[in-house]
C-alpha cells in the first residue's frame, strides 16, 4: 500500500511529467474554461489564455514549457494561419486587394511611426532596439479569428482585408527581423539580399504553381480516400512552414500560403474542411492559446516600476497603434463603425509574430529584459482587449446582416428543402457534393435522398435493400456537417413518384441526373425528365458531372431574355452564386441588357460576393455559336424554361439532347425555374 501511495504521489509531482495526465488536464481546461466563462459572457479565448497564466511555470507550475507543449502550440499557431487561408474568400480578396494593401501600408507603418519615438526618446532605447520593438507593434496574429468564423461572419469585406493585411505587415515585419539581425551579426552584404530575394522567389514558385498541381491531382486521384486527403493537407501546411523557415521568414507565413494554394481546391462547405475546422478547433488552436497564457510571468509586475512602466507604455502603444490604423481604414473606405471595430479586434492582439520578433531580439542581446517581460504582458492584454472587442462587433454584425435581409427572408419565409432523386449511383458522390455546396446553411430540413421502387411483390424487399444501400451516402452528408435523409417510395414509375414526392415534401429543388439517348432504356429516362418537367412545376436542375467540381475554372452562365421575370429566378440566381463562392470561380453571364440589371440587383440584395461578368448575346436562333467561347475547364450552366413560359425560347428544345453533341466533355447543369 506504502508502495502505491508513493507511486501515486510521484505522478503528482509538480510540474506534472506524466504525459497521459498532461493532455487529461489540457482536455479539460479546453472542455470547462469556455464553458464557464460563457456564463460571465466572457469570450472563451481568454479563459484559454488565463488558464495558461494558471497552471504554467509562472503561476501554480502544473505544467512546464515543455518540448511537447511547444510541438501542440506550434502545431495550433500553424493551423490558425492555415485556416485563415483556406477560409479567405478569394472573390472578395481579388475584389479588394487594393484595400488589403493599403490597410497592410496602414497597420504597419502607424504603429511604427507612433512606437519608434516612444521607445527612442521615452524609454530611452537605442536605434536598433527602438526599430525592433517599433516593428513588433506592427505585427498582430490572429487570435480572435476563430471568433468571427464561428459567428459565420468570416467572408465580410473587412474581415477579408484584415486578413490580407496580417499578412502583409507580418512579412514585412520579419524581412525587417532578419534585416536586424544580419546587421547586428556584421553587415547587409549584397549576398544577403540576393539569397533573401531568390529563396523567397523559390518558395512562391514551390508554393503557387507545384503545391496546387500536385494537391488537384491527389484529390482527383485518391476520389474516395476522403481520410487521405485530410492527411495530405496536414502534410502540405507543415511542409509549407518549413520551406518558410528555409526561405529566412517565419513558418506562420508558409501556413498562411498553403491555405491560399488550397483555398480553391477545398471547398468551404466540404466534409474536408469540416474535418480541417473540427480538429483545429477542438484541439490544436485551444493548445496554442493555452501555451501563450504559460509564457506570462505575472510576477515582473512586481519586479520593478520600471517594468510596469514598460510593459504599460509598450500596451497602450500596441493597441493605440493599431486602433489608429483601424480609424483610418474606415474612413478611408467609408465603413461603419462596426467594420472599424472588427478590423481593430481582429488586428489588434499580439502574439505569435510579436514573440518571434522579441525573443530573436532578446537572445541577440538587442533587446533587454524588460522589454520581454513587458511584451509577455502585452500579449495578454492586447489578446483579451482584442477578444472583448472582436466578440462584440461581430455579434453586432450579424445581428445588422439579418435584419438587411429581412425583405429577402419575406419571400424566403419557409425552410429551403432539396430533394435528391437516385436512378443510379454512378454520380452520386459528385451529385451529394454539388447539393451539399449549394443547400441553405440554415434550413433546418434535412437534404432528401429519394429511390423510387416498382409497385410489384417485391416492393417492401426493394425498399429495404435502398434504404440500406443509401446509408453511405447519410454519412458522408453528415461529415459535412449537412443533415440527410433517406427517403424510399413505391411506384408504378419513377417520374410519378419523385413529382408526388416533390409535392409532399414541398420541396424547392430537385436534382435530376442526365438523361443519355443512346438506347431504348435510356431514351425512357430522357422521357422522364420530360415527364417531370410536366408534372411538376418545382425548380429542376439536371446535372452531368463529367469531372470533379474542384477541377473548373469558371461558371460559363447562359440566360434566355425575360428569365429575370420567372418565378423561379432568384432562387437559381441564389445557388449559382453560391456554388461560385464555395468553389471560389468567376461567373460569366450571357444574357442581355435588362437580364444583366436584374442578375446585379439580385446579387447585391443576396449579399453574396462573387466575381461576376457579362457577355451581352442577342443572337439567340443561333445558340450553339456559344461553344466557340466555352474552355475545356468550363463549368457550363444553361437556364431554360417549360413550354409556355415566358422566357421559353423554341429553339432551346430538347437542349439536353442537342447538348451531348456540342459539350459532350463538359459538366454541365440545365435549370428549369
Amino acid at each position: 500500500m506504502d508502495v502505491f501511495l508513493e507511486h501515486l504521489l510521484h505522478e503528482f509531482e509538480l510540474p506534472l511529467s506524466n504525459p497521459v495526465l498532461i493532455f487529461s488536464l489540457v482536455l479539460l481546461i479546453i472542455l470547462l474554461s469556455p464553458i464557464l466563462l460563457r456564463k460571465l459572457s466572457i469570450p472563451g479565448i481568454i479563459g484559454l489564455i488565463v488558464s495558461g497564466v494558471i497552471i504554467g511555470p509562472f503561476g501554480f507550475n502544473l505544467l512546464e514549457k515543455n518540448s511537447a507543449v511547444d510541438l501542440f502550440s506550434t502545431i495550433g499557431l500553424l493551423y490558425i494561419m492555415f485556416i485563415a487561408g483556406l477560409e479567405l474568400d478569394m472573390n472578395e480578396f481579388k475584389a479588394n486587394r487594393n484595400k488589403s494593401l493599403l490597410f497592410g501600408l496602414f497597420t504597419f507603418s502607424i504603429p511604427l511611426m507612433v512606437g519608434f519615438p516612444v521607445c527612442y526618446y521615452l524609454l530611452g532605447y537605442d536605434f536598433n532596439a527602438s526599430f525592433l520593438t517599433a516593428s513588433m507593434f506592427a505585427t498582430h496574429t490572429l487570435v480572435t479569428y476563430p471568433i468571427v468564423s464561428k459567428l459565420g461572419i468570416s467572408k465580410k469585406q473587412e474581415v477579408a482585408i484584415t486578413v490580407g493585411g496580417t499578412i502583409l505587415t507580418d512579412t514585412a515585419v520579419l524581412i525587417i527581423l532578419a534585416v536586424i539581425i544580419g546587421s547586428h551579426n556584421g553587415g547587409l552584404s549584397q549576398e544577403f539580399w540576393i539569397r533573401l530575394g531568390i529563396s523567397l522567389a523559390i518558395f512562391s514558385a514551390i508554393m503557387f504553381f507545384v503545391i496546387p498541381k500536385i494537391a488537384k491531382w491527389f484529390f482527383e486521384k485518391l476520389e474516395s480516400e476522403k481520410h487521405s486527403h485530410y492527411i495530405f493537407v496536414l502534410a502540405v501546411v507543415f511542409f509549407a512552414a518549413f520551406l518558410a523557415e528555409v526561405a529566412g521568414v517565419e513558418p506562420i507565413i508558409g501556413a498562411f500560403v498553403a491555405g491560399l494554394a488550397l483555398n480553391k481546391l477545398i471547398p468551404h462547405s466540404s466534409a474536408l474542411m469540416n474535418r480541417i475546422e473540427f480538429i483545429g478547433n477542438s484541439l490544436f488552436i485551444p493548445f496554442f492559446l493555452i501555451s501563450v497564457g504559460m509564457l506570462v510571468d505575472v510576477r515582473v509586475i512586481l519586479s520593478g516600476p520600471m517594468a510596469i512602466i514598460i510593459a504599460l507604455t509598450l500596451s497602450i502603444v500596441a493597441l493605440f497603434g493599431k486602433w489608429l490604423a483601424a480609424y483610418f481604414t474606415q474612413k478611408v473606405f467609408k465603413y461603419s463603425r462596426t467594420q472599424r471595430q472588427i478590423i481593430f479586434g481582429l488586428s489588434s492582439s499580439h502574439a505569435a509574430a510579436t514573440l518571434a520578433v522579441i525573443l530573436v531580439g532578446y537572445q541577440a542581446k538587442i533587446l533587454d529584459e524588460n522589454i520581454l517581460n513587458g511584451t509577455i504582458i502585452l500579449i495578454l492584454i492586447t489578446c483579451i482587449v482584442a477578444s472583448f472587442a472582436t466578440e462584440k462587433a461581430a455579434k453586432k454584425s450579424v445581428v445588422e446582416t439579418e435584419s438587411g435581409m429581412d425583405d429577402f427572408k419575406e419571400a424566403n419565409k419557409k425552410d429551403e428543402q432539396i430533394l435528391l432523386p437516385i436512378a443510379n449511383t454512378a454520380n452520386m458522390d459528385k451529385a451529394l457534393e454539388f447539393a451539399v455546396l449549394i443547400k441553405d446553411k440554415k434550413s433546418r430540413n434535412p437534404l432528401s435522398i429519394l429511390t423510387v421502387v416498382p409497385n410489384n411483390d417485391a416492393a417492401e424487399k426493394n425498399i429495404s435493400k435502398a434504404k440500406t444501400k443509401l446509408e453511405n451516402y447519410i454519412k458522408t452528408a453528415a461529415a459535412s456537417e449537412t443533415n440527410a435523409e433517406v427517403v424510399a417510395t413505391i411506384d408504378h414509375n419513377a417520374s410519378s413518384g419523385i413529382a408526388r414526392t416533390a409535392r409532399e415534401l414541398m420541396a424547392d429543388i430537385v436534382l435530376l441526373g442526365w438523361p443519355q439517348r443512346k438506347g431504348f432504356i435510356e431514351k425512357l429516362i430522357g422521357e422522364r425528365i420530360e415527364s417531370i418537367l410536366q408534372l411538376t412545376e418545382k425548380t429542376l436542375f439536371i446535372c452531368d458531372f463529367e469531372r470533379p467540381l474542384i477541377n473548373h475554372k469558371q461558371l460559363f452562365v447562359v440566360v434566355p431574355p425575360l428569365a429575370e421575370l420567372e418565378n423561379g429566378f432568384r432562387l437559381w440566381v441564389s445557388k449559382v452564386s453560391r456554388f461560385s463562392q464555395e468553389l471560389s470561380l468567376p461567373i460569366v453571364y450571357h444574357c442581355n441588357e435588362e437580364t444583366q440589371k436584374a442578375i446585379v440587383k439580385c446579387t447585391k440584395q443576396l449579399r453574396i460576393n462573387t466575381v461576376n461578368q457579362f457577355c451581352l448575346f442577342e443572337d439567340w436562333e443561333d445558340f450553339f455559336i456559344l461553344s466557340k467561347n466555352l474552355q475545356q475547364d468550363d463549368f457550363f450552366i444553361i437556364i431554360l424554361a417549360r413550354k409556355g413560359a415566358i422566357s421559353h425560347l423554341n429553339v432551346m428544345e430538347n437542349l439536353p439532347t442537342k447538348s451531348e453533341k456540342y459539350f459532350p466533355t463538359h459538366s454541365k447543369i440545365v435549370i428549369y425555374p
